[in-house]
Formats: structure tokens, sequence, C-alpha cells
């Protein structure tokens, strides 16, 4: 059996970054996502040297190296958004989450593409997010964008492959683009799972649109609401609407392999119970 799938989920940083590698341990994770700041906040305390030592001793301490670490932007960050005032706040925003991946020397920041807000076209909006992460490259060093795939809510880009495209068409440093793949989204935006031959079918599109090669990462998780809902609403494993097949389709391909495979499952304390679950669909 393989054992190069890297699995665990969304941890908190509750009393400081440096305890999140610890609290993916306690679950058995292999791999881990955590926000850099409060995610609901647009401003934080600026790290000091030492909760960036704290950090980098916890990691090493527990088995985990920087590139099984998917941080996740703040929820606040629109770099889509067409009031010139507001996306220069989201775009300082960015910058600033993107800093403090590089401090704490990690190598991607997951971050949701943008939403027009239904006030320009969808094809502007993706022309300044491209700008925006133009921008936030050229001041930065050492970490990509993965940029993921939305459900489709709302006026969200990102719902389709082709947005995920375009937005790396137009960014100049494509080797610092990466995209994260979420099962939930995926299903609710109309990419089917329900079958090894849908799920073929699914990654075989993303890999015509995008390219596999952009893929760095996944967030496995189940749906609240059916096929097709433009909703997202997240459930733990085997609770919600996606057949188990899909979740044994992505822990058998090796194309998923070495690259973090997190959970945003709602019910954090049967995090280790779905961790396990997933292991246990492997059978290759």
């Amino acid at each position: 059996m393989t054992t190069n799938k890297l699995v665990g989920a969304h941890v908190s940083t509750s009393g400081g970054v440096f305890n999140a590698p610890l609290n993916a341990k306690a679950i058995g994770a292999t791999a881990f996502a955590m926000f850099t700041k409060n995610q609901r906040q647009w401003k934080a305390a600026a790290y000091t040297d030492e909760t960036i030592e704290r950090f980098k001793t916890n990691l090493a301490a527990n088995g985990y190296t920087p590139d099984v670490v998917l941080p996740h932007d703040g929820y606040l960050i629109n770099l889509g958004n067409p009031d010139p005032e507001k996306r220069k706040r989201s775009l300082d925003a960015f910058i600033d989450e993107m800093t403090r991946c590089q401090q704490l020397g990690l190598t991607m920041l997951n971050m949701h593409p943008g939403s027009h807000l239904r006030e320009i076209s969808e094809d502007e909006c993706l022309t300044l997010i491209a700008e925006c992460i133009n921008q936030t490259l050229e001041v930065t060093k050492g970490v990509t964008v993965a940029l993921e795939n939305t459900a489709g809510q709302g006026s969200n880009m990102g719902y389709r492959f082709e947005h995920l495209a375009t937005i790396i068409d137009r960014v100049d440093d494509k080797s610092r683009m990466g995209v994260v793949i979420d099962t939930c989204h995926s299903y609710s935006a109309g990419y089917d799972l329900g079958t090894p031959e849908a799920c073929d079918k699914t990654f075989k599109a993303f890999d015509d649109i995008v390219g596999m090669k952009y893929l760095c990462g996944m967030h496995i998780n189940d749906s609240k609401v059916p096929f097709e809902s433009r909703k997202d609403r997240h459930h733990s494993i085997g609770q919600g609407t996606i057949p188990m097949v899909a979740f044994e389709y992505i822990m058998n391909d090796p194309r998923f392999d070495n690259m973090p495979l997190i959970l945003e499952t709602i019910d954090d304390t049967i995090w280790p119970k779905e961790i396990k679950l997933l292991h246990s669909l492997q059978t290759k």
C-alpha cells in the first residue's frame, strides 16, 4: 500500500502560529493547513523573532517540512474588488500574508481568487486578480500563490477551471503559481466526482485546461448540498452528498501523492477518525 498520501486538516493557531504543528501532530496529520493571522481581521501584530523561531522549531520537531503546510489567506481579501481603494486594502493584506509565509519559511499561500461583486465583468475581475498577484510576486520571494477553485457562490470567481487558467496566463511569473482543488467546491460547481469515470473526466478537464503540474494541494471535503448547487457547504467525509468513491479515487491516484490533502470538514472532533478513514481507502 502506498504511503505517499499526506493527509491532515486546517488546524487552530490559538495562542500563536507555533501551536499549529502541535495541533496537527495531535490528530495524526502528516500535512496541515493554518491561518497566518486572524482570518477575519485586516491587520495583526508583526511576528516576533521568537514566534518565527518557535514555529520553525515545532515544525521540525514534529516531523513536518515546510512543503506539507498549506496556509490559507484571510476571508476579507478580495483581489478582484472593482473599487480601487478596497482592492488596494486587499492587496496590502495579501502581501502581508505572503510575507508572513516567507518569514515562517513556508512555500505556498492558498487563496480564493476574488469576486466581481456584480459590478464588472468576469474577465475584468480576472485581470484585476492577476495584476494584484503580479504586484505581490514582485515584492515577495519563495512563496507560491495557490489559487483555490470555488463553488460558484454569489459573485465569486474560480468556479470554472477556465478562470484559474486565465489568471495563471495573465501572471508573469508562472513558476510561483499553483492550484488547490476543493472536492466540495468542485462538486457544487458542477464537476462530477460521483463515479471513477466522472473523476477521470473531471481531472482530465483540469489537466487539459489548467495543467496538473500546477496542482499543489487539495481540500478534502464532503458536501451538504447536491451536485451543481453552486453553494459552499462542507460536510464530514461520508456524511454528505459526494459518493465515497471520490475520496477512494483520490487516495489511490498517484497524481495526488506528496501534496497536502487537507480536511476542512465541519466537526474537528472527528478529524483523527477522518484521517484514518481516508487512509483506509488506500488499496494500492
